[in-house]
């Protein structure tokens, strides 16, 4: 069984940083991919960053694009999320997640599969408050 436990979320404000960490056990590397999800209150969820394969290749959700980056140490078995220049559109609970099916996760397939309905492992949450 896959696990996965978030930590790091709290209240910053707006221009922080935070770095959301995500422990993950039960979970072999393979070409399985891990993501990072958000919702906002009254909000969807969505894919914000995902990371997979053997290159570790990323997908990011455009807005967060030079502001956040995903990277995983293996050997820690946790993936994070490092969150720069924080806004307040940015409030949410996160989520990491773990795809529990193998793909040739290229970029393209990360962005392609960076979403809720692919993933269904997933952690408790994170809640991220970014005041202005």
């Amino acid at each position: 069984q896959v696990q996965l436990v978030e930590s790091g979320g709290g209240l910053v404000q707006s221009g922080g940083s935070l770095r959301l960490s995500c422990a993950v056990s039960g979970f072999t590397s393979g070409f399985y991919a891990i993501g990072w999800f958000r919702q906002a209150p009254g909000k969807e969820r969505e894919g914000v960053s995902c990371i997979g394969g053997e290159d570790d290749n990323t997908f990011y959700l455009e807005s967060v694009k030079g502001r956040f980056t995903i990277t995983r140490d293996l050997a820690k078995h946790t993936v994070y999320l490092q969150m720069n220049s924080l806004k307040p559109e940015d409030t949410a609970v996160y989520y990491c997640a773990a795809e529990t099916t193998e793909y040739d996760f290229t970029s393209s397939v990360l962005g392609a599969r960076c979403k809720p309905s692919e993933y269904t492992n997933w952690g408790q949450g994170t809640r991220v408050i970014v005041s202005s």
